[in-house]
This record gives C-alpha cells, sequence and structure tokens, in this order.
C-alpha cells in the first residue's frame, strides 16, 4: 500500500464562458495555503468555440504552471436557461478534457455544497464565500475576484473532504482508465 502524500496541490476551477475562476491550495497535513487565484476572461470573444478553445489553453497553462495533484470543479447548476446550461457543461467538459490530457485526477461538486463546505450554509452569496475565504487563508479580497474566490472555493472544499485523488464519485487519471470503466457510454 502506498503512503498517501504529505503534501498535495488542488486545483480549484470554477467554469464559465464569460469568466472563469481559478484558485490553488497547498495542502499540508490539515492546514492549507493559499498559492495563487485569479480569472480568464473570455467575455471580449464573440465566438463560443473560441471561448471553450481558450479555456483549454488556460487550464492547460494553469496545470503545468501548478501541477496540481487533483483538480476540483463547480458543477453546472441545473437553471431555467437550458442555453447557458449547455454552454457551462462545454466550458467544464473543456476543463475535464485538460485536466485529463495531463493525467490530473478530477473530482466535482454542486455548487451547494463548496457553499455548505465553506461557510456552513449552502445557500450563502459569493461575498460570504470570499469572506470566509478571506479569513480562512488570510487574503485581501477584492470585488473583482469573486469569480476568483468561486474557483478557490472548490479547492478549499476538495480539501475539506479528505478524499485522497478522487473526488465523491469515480475519478479517472485518464481516458484510457474512464473508456475501460465505461465501455457501454464510449463508441
Amino acid at each position: 500500500m502506498l503512503a498517501e502524500k504529505k503534501e498535495r496541490v488542488i486545483m480549484g476551477i470554477d467554469p464559465g464562458t464569460a469568466v472563469m475562476g481559478y484558485g490553488v491550495i497547498l495542502e499540508k497535513g490539515s492546514k492549507i495555503e493559499l498559492i495563487a487565484m485569479g480569472i480568464v476572461k473570455m467575455n471580449h470573444l464573440d465566438d463560443h468555440f473560441l471561448k471553450l478553445q481558450r479555456i483549454f489553453a488556460k487550464t492547460v497553462g494553469l496545470v503545468e504552471q501548478y501541477k496540481p495533484d487533483v483538480m476540483a470543479l463547480e458543477a453546472p447548476f441545473y437553471g431555467k436557461n437550458i442555453q447557458v446550461m449547455l454552454k457551462l457543461g462545454r466550458a467544464q467538459g473543456i476543463c475535464m478534457a485538460a485536466a485529463l490530457s495531463k493525467d490530473i485526477p478530477i473530482t466535482e461538486y454542486a455548487p451547494r455544497k463548496i457553499k455548505q463546505a465553506i461557510t456552513g450554509n449552502g445557500s450563502a452569496g459569493k461575498e460570504q464565500v470570499a469572506a470566509m475565504l478571506q479569513q480562512l487563508l488570510k487574503f485581501r479580497e477584492t470585488p473583482e475576484f469573486l469569480d476568483a474566490t468561486d474557483g478557490l472555493a472548490v479547492a478549499v472544499c476538495h480539501s475539506f473532504q479528505r478524499i485522497p485523488t478522487g473526488g465523491s464519485g469515480k475519478s479517472y487519471s485518464g481516458w484510457d482508465a474512464f473508456a475501460k470503466d465505461n465501455q457501454k457510454r464510449v463508441k
């Protein structure tokens, strides 16, 4: 049996087609430290496929820069506008593809679960989540970083779950592992 690493880097991403937020933390035992957080803006791009291309390139770049041991993603929420949900699902899928292309395991969390883990309230607002993260990780939050703190919240939520590498569901370290486990879904 392999010994569990004493440290691991967790990257959290809040996918979006206008703004994608990300956060990277270092977990040392039961302590977490902020490595980085930021946003990738795409609202200047009109073409949806160019946005997806930018999401992929930026996500691969972040993975190469921070070398996370695991990626945690916010799952799209079920809203009334199916077109928005479709676009968010595509953005999330692109982030997944970028992580899988670098053999990074993936976990996803529902927005309510993330808010619950950070604030204790599954209905908390972005500002409440940001304020709690600011206290927890000792950084100065500014309003334009709310998308970044959303991405950071996903990483912290994953750390709080104390899951060695994967998620609450099944996680995959690459396409081959996914395909082998899902032969009926892959054509």
